[in-house]
């Protein structure tokens, strides 16, 4: 298992490092296009080359024609299998978090939430490579409140790393008769205002650890951002007395925000792997800019 691991992760490196290479030779491609189109001649330094790109240019499909980054290809493969989670967490946790991750697991679809013990983060990710796991989330606390959240993707990532804010499990929530049992249905998803780069990338990270819903799931997960802070709301949905066309929501917690402060290219045990990108101290100075939303 550790020969193969390693030679995958050869092999993704390998892919990574072609991107330039495949970069270059698209760009070349897409002058040649744009002459044949445009009725120009090809531009001169690309003249003795010309019979080989014309060649390849007729042999693409929709698959090939634009470059694929190894971004591209850490969730290529999503779709296929329904994704199946590893959730822990910190060492030593209160009891807060433990009911926290115990509500957690019902939230995920297809999760198994394991006691940590005196595992070392590269134990856990190792168990869950071999095991098949396609995801690992950690959460972790401050003294018993929970405060962060990782989401690491395998077997190469990426790791995205959030605070946890205003947690508010089920227990805690005041108005007990408005939840109602805790459902384990595939929900359908909802995304609002992940409009930028980077807020489609956070959005993607987080739409593949939920496998797909049946169209007659009665349960919605929302992701709302507002100036980069993600809320997380939890919902059943039933018909209303008010006719057939009226919906009643029924929160069913727990509800919690995300603020996302890295994201790296590489699992949550590789310290040396490539930073994507990171919040910066003042790089919040400015109040209209934005992240992941407009």
């Amino acid at each position: 298992m550790l020969r193969r691991n390693v030679r995958l992760r050869k092999e993704y490196l390998y892919r990574k490092n072609l991107e330039g290479d495949e970069r270059q030779l698209y760009e070349k491609k897409r002058k040649i296009r744009e002459a044949l189109q445009e009725g120009k001649p090809i531009p001169t330094e690309l003249r003795n080359e010309e019979a080989k790109l014309r060649q390849e240019i007729d042999l693409e499909d929709q698959n090939t024609a634009v470059p694929r980054s190894h971004i591209d290809d850490e969730y290529a493969n999503a779709t296929e299998n329904d994704p199946k989670i590893l959730l822990t967490t910190s060492r030593n946790p209160s009891a807060p978090l433990i009911r926290f991750t115990k509500e957690l697991k019902f939230v995920f679809p297809n999760s198994q939430r394991i006691n940590r013990g005196g595992q070392v983060i590269s134990e856990i990710i190792e168990t869950a490579r071999s095991h098949d796991f396609t995801d690992v989330i950690l959460v972790h606390e401050h003294r018993g409140v929970p405060d962060g959240l990782i989401i690491s993707h395998l077997p190469f990532g990426p790791t995205a790393y959030f605070g946890l804010l205003n947690v508010v499990t089920r227990h805690d929530i005041q108005d007990k008769k408005a939840i109602g049992h805790m459902p384990e249905q595939y929900p359908h998803l909802i995304f609002n205002n992940f409009t930028t780069q980077m807020g489609k990338r956070v959005g993607n990270i987080l739409k593949h650890i939920f496998p797909a819903p049946k169209p007659d799931a009665r349960r919605i997960v929302t992701f709302a951002n507002q100036s980069d802070y993600i809320s997380f709301r939890n919902h059943v949905y039933d018909k209303g007395e008010g006719g057939p066309k009226s919906i009643e929501l029924k929160e069913i917690g727990p509800r919690f925000e995300l603020r996302l402060y890295q994201v790296k290219l590489g699992t949550v045990e590789q310290n040396e792997a490539e930073i994507e990108w990171v919040i910066r101290p003042y790089m919040n100075t400015a109040k209209k800019r934005q992240f992941i939303g407009e």
